[in-house]
């Protein structure tokens, strides 16, 4: 396969998990900040929502980064603008695994302090992920 084939896989596959971790993030954030005493069902519905987005991101996230390998034909590091990319990137992905790996095990049993820390975690990994894409856009667009 050529590289056109990966660059088009590329670009189609990496929307879908930055827009379903800012979704996850925006989510469990609204969930968090609604009140808990008594217990909101709206909570619980958007913790549910930020639980689905983050394992439909992370999920995603595995068919971006194979095709951006197959692209860079297995450069996980380059120069210039594919290395702020993958300076951004390699962090935001393993930070998406780790959590959705914690969301699976702890489901909604993490205590409120607990997930506060997953919510810091969350808007790091956000920040990376929109990091990523921005230099993924000027590497597109400036090489």
């Amino acid at each position: 396969m050529d590289n056109s084939f990966w660059a088009r896989m590329h670009g189609g596959t990496t929307h879908f998990p930055i827009a379903l971790m800012m979704a996850s993030v925006a989510f469990d954030v609204a969930g968090f900040l609604l009140k808990t005493n008594p217990p909101n069902p709206r909570s619980a519905g958007l913790h549910a929502a930020g639980f689905y987005a983050l394992l439909l991101g992370a999920f995603g996230s595995l068919g971006a980064v194979v095709s951006g390998l197959m692209l860079t034909r297995g450069d996980v590091w380059g120069r210039g603008n594919l290395q702020r990319h993958h300076l951004f990137l390699w962090p935001a992905f393993a930070l998406l695994i780790a959590l959705a790996v914690w969301r699976l095990v702890v489901r909604d049993r993490a205590s409120r302090r607990a997930f506060g820390i997953y919510l810091t975690a969350s808007l790091a990994t956000a920040g990376l992920i929109g990091a990523a894409g921005y230099w993924g856009g000027e590497l597109l667009l400036n090489g």
